[in-house]
């Protein structure tokens, strides 16, 4: 079962940021994680089998200060496509080749010039 994991962690810097994004990664089972609050202060972590208790110890132990916010059931939603006025397909349309020109050699061996097949 996907898990999403959000955590709130002080973080004032770049660096920190950064630093917190490369620990929630490096975990097993991790399938994203991102920066997110108005404050960019949380780190939200989609994974399945993660475990937030070493999520928050690794964040408290190497970054600064974290809580858990909330750990709760991810919901993968597929994109629907619905047709909006479906319309059936027209029908092919093939042509013949043109037929090859006829010359009067074609027809009399004589070539006349005479000759009123055209």
């Amino acid at each position: 079962m996907k898990q999403k994991i959000v955590v709130k962690v002080s973080m004032h810097d770049k660096k920190s940021r950064s630093k917190a994004l490369k620990i929630a990664v490096s975990l097993s089972g991790v399938e994203s994680a991102a920066i997110t609050g108005q404050r960019k202060d949380q780190v939200e972590v989609v994974g399945d089998g993660t475990d937030a208790a070493e999520l928050i110890r690794l964040l408290r132990k190497k970054v600064a200060h974290a809580e858990l916010v909330s750990v709760t059931e991810a919901k993968t939603e597929l994109p629907k496509f619905e047709a909006v006025n479906p319309q059936p397909l027209p029908m092919p349309v093939w042509y013949s080749p043109a037929p090859p020109p006829y010359t009067c050699q074609t027809h009399c061996p004589s070539h006349d010039p005479f000759c009123n097949i055209m």
